[in-house]
């Protein structure tokens, strides 16, 4: 390292300059950005108190800040969407502990992207080793690192150091360059097409609007869908949104928030909220106050659709899991995670077991690309 190269873990994302921050995200993750992450921990969303303690690790080159890595320090699992309760219970009856754990990635956002930021200006190899030696000092007092949702490129690099490796996959959809949604249908066989058609038939007896730009109101609602949504998976479902980041986000990123709103007279009954950054939509919360079939599929998923050949975007993430999106269209895509533990049995033990868990992963990838439900284009 430079003699002016200094590293540092900060413990708020209030330390950290914005532009200088959203510089090293560029054109990543819209969730990345010192906007969302800031506001997740003044908006109380993600504080030690909800069990996330911010762990910003950053690196400088005199005053300039050249790197960075997302880092919070968990006491328990909920909110990440890699699902280690089960490792965390098989320490517990090992008797080892198994929290606290730093994690770098953005906290209720499935969403991958780098998680080792360097400015897109500067050689990245020169700075990964120093931002390395920042992650090393945050992990000191806790009982392992977690780097969630990196991508593939920084997946193998970790490995190579000791990080291990483990796989689950998602369903995105991507655009082939459809003219509009008929056009994506004609890729389906006609049970699957007219089945399509019907839902949204079903659905649109409602009167739906999407756009872009969400007023207050609507912001108000959609925050109540969401909670609605939550509530309805019990311990899991817990509400870490409040109403003033959903108010926030309005104000910030106006812009870039695509709405789905559906409406039973003056009533709004359920809705959607999406992010749109560069070429990509992001799904991000949905939920309905009334029972109306076929809702979630057309707000979630058709609208969206819709939206992105509308717009020319290339692909469309809509969250994590769900079998129902393969069946419409979606693609399995696979994401990936690292993990270092401190207790050498227990990182040995799990190192184990995601390799074997990866490659039935990448089996059953395998199986549904065979089996996708989608005809060639030109079929």
């Amino acid at each position: 390292m430079a003699d002016d190269t200094r590293v540092q873990v900060l413990g708020s994302y209030g330390d950290v300059e914005p532009a200088a921050w959203d510089a090293l995200v560029a054109e990543g993750s819209p969730f990345l950005e010192h906007a969302f992450l800031w506001g997740l921990e003044e908006e109380a969303c993600a504080t030690p108190e909800t069990g996330w303690g911010p762990r910003p690790i950053v690196v400088y080159q005199g005053e300039r800040l050249v790197a960075g890595a997302p880092g919070w320090v968990k006491a328990h699992s909920m909110g990440e969407f890699v699902y280690d309760h089960a490792w965390a219970d098989a320490a517990h009856r090992a008797g080892i502990e198994y929290y606290p754990k730093l994690i770098l990635g953005v906290p209720f956002s499935p969403v991958t992207g780098q998680r080792l930021l360097v400015h897109p200006d500067e050689p990245r190899e020169a700075w990964l080793g120093a931002l390395l030696a920042g992650v090393e000092a945050a992990v000191e007092g806790t009982r392992g690192l977690h780097v969630l949702f990196d991508t593939e490129a920084e997946a193998s690099w970790l490995a190579e150091r000791g990080a291990f490796l483990r796989l689950q996959y998602q369903f995105h959809w991507r655009n082939e360059g459809y003219s509009c949604f008929e056009d994506f249908l004609a890729r389906f066989r006609s049970k699957a097409r007219n089945k399509i058609r019907r839902e949204r038939r079903d659905a649109q007896k409602l009167e739906i609007t999407s756009k872009v730009g969400p007023t207050g109101e609507e912001l108000v609602a959609l925050h109540d869908f969401y909670t609605n949504t939550c509530s309805q998976f019990g311990p899991w479902g817990r509400v870490y949104l409040s109403q003033e980041m959903f108010r926030r986000l309005g104000e910030r990123w106006g812009h870039r928030l695509h709405t789905v709103i559906a409406r039973d007279g003056d009533r709004m009954v359920g809705g959607a909220l999406n992010v749109v950054k560069g070429k990509r939509l992001y799904g991000r919360y949905w939920g309905c106050t009334d029972a109306v079939p076929f809702l979630h599929f057309e707000c979630c998923y058709y609208q969206a659709i819709d939206f992105c050949i509308a717009n020319g975007l290339e692909v469309f993430e809509p969250g994590h899991g769900g079998g129902h999106k393969y069946r419409r269209g979606f693609v399995p895509t696979l994401t990936y995670s690292n993990h270092a533990l401190v207790e050498p049995r227990l990182h040995d033990g799990l190192r184990r077991y995601a390799a074997q868990e990866a490659a039935q992963v990448r089996l059953k990838r395998a199986e549904l690309e065979a089996e996708l439900p989608l005809r060639p284009r030109d079929a």
